[in-house]
């Protein structure tokens, strides 16, 4: 594969820098978890930068192909790994098709983090259900990660995973993983026609399958993100088991932009999803413009 050009200067970044001038990040891992979407593993290549540098899970970054543009992605990987950040693409687009392109050893921009997280911390001692569908997985599966790593600090985990077909669901190997620990329940489906042979999941959209999970809305949070059709028939569903507006969490992914507000594109009403978002509660939601 040939390998993407360097950016042919440097960047010096500081606390005070240009708001939109990246960090130069080094490729340390790039895998193919469809045909379609990949994940990348970066590292910062100032060693102050990275010493210096934290999220909150539920935050995103704004990712740089040198020559291609920026598109903003959420960080996917846990709050707790310090060697690395990772973020998950689709192929769709100019710059995700020069990402799809580069290798370990490249050089990519990153600028962030950005936007609200994931309020881990007031989920704590609560039953954790976290429902997703096809790509929506990565911006999940670090707040699943951070809790399975603070696994005494939370009941229940309830996992529930959809796709259109069995080859489009993403982070596969680490769906088994996940069912190993204590207490947690991962249920995965496709759509029907999108089972194979050896499929042992459930076959069904994700708004019925959730139904018929058997789930307990008892001292519980929900956490949903997926395409805004599984997101729109999902949320009555988790309504009618008993959780509360203000109990359930998803994330405005599609509508995050510049990362700092600037050119006001993520704007639906009062809010400003890069800055105030993209995670919101349905109780918020319901507050926004219905035709965001």
């Amino acid at each position: 594969m040939r390998k993407s050009a360097r950016p042919p200067f440097t960047i010096k970044t500081t606390m005070n820098a240009n708001i939109y001038l990246p960090d130069l990040m080094e490729v340390v891992q790039v895998r193919q978890q469809t045909a379609d979407v990949k994940s990348v593993r970066i590292r910062f290549r100032d060693e102050e930068r990275a010493r210096a540098f934290s999220f909150r899970v539920g935050q995103f970054g704004i990712f740089s192909a040198f020559g291609a543009g920026e598109s903003p992605f959420n960080l996917c990987s846990s709050s707790n790994w310090q060697d690395f950040i990772e973020f998950c693409f689709r192929r769709t687009g100019r710059v995700t098709e020069a990402l799809w392109n580069i290798d370990e050893g490249d050089i990519v921009g990153f600028r962030g983090p950005y936007g609200n997280a994931y309020p881990m911390d007031k989920w704590r001692g609560k039953n954790l259900i976290f429902i997703g569908g096809g790509i929506a997985m990565p911006p999940i599966r670090c707040a699943i990660w951070y809790a399975l790593e603070n696994r005494d600090q939370y009941g229940q985990i309830t996992i529930v995973y959809g796709s259109r077909k069995v080859g489009d669901l993403v982070f596969q190997n680490e769906l088994d993983r996940w069912a190993e620990y204590d207490n947690v329940r991962v249920v995965t489906c496709v759509d029907p026609g999108g089972e194979t042979p050896d499929w042992k999941g459930e076959i069904g959209f994700v708004p019925t399958v959730v139904q018929q999970a058997d789930i307990s809305a008892e001292n519980a949070i929900a956490l949903v993100i997926g395409p805004p059709i599984m997101i729109q028939f999902t949320l009555p569903v988790l309504s009618k088991i008993g959780l509360g507006d203000s109990d359930i969490y998803t994330s405005l992914e599609n509508r995050m932009k510049c990362g700092v507000g600037k050119c006001g594109r993520c704007n639906c009403g009062p809010a400003y999803v890069c800055k105030e978002g993209p995670v919101f509660t349905l109780e918020q939601i319901k507050r926004l413009p219905k035709d965001f």
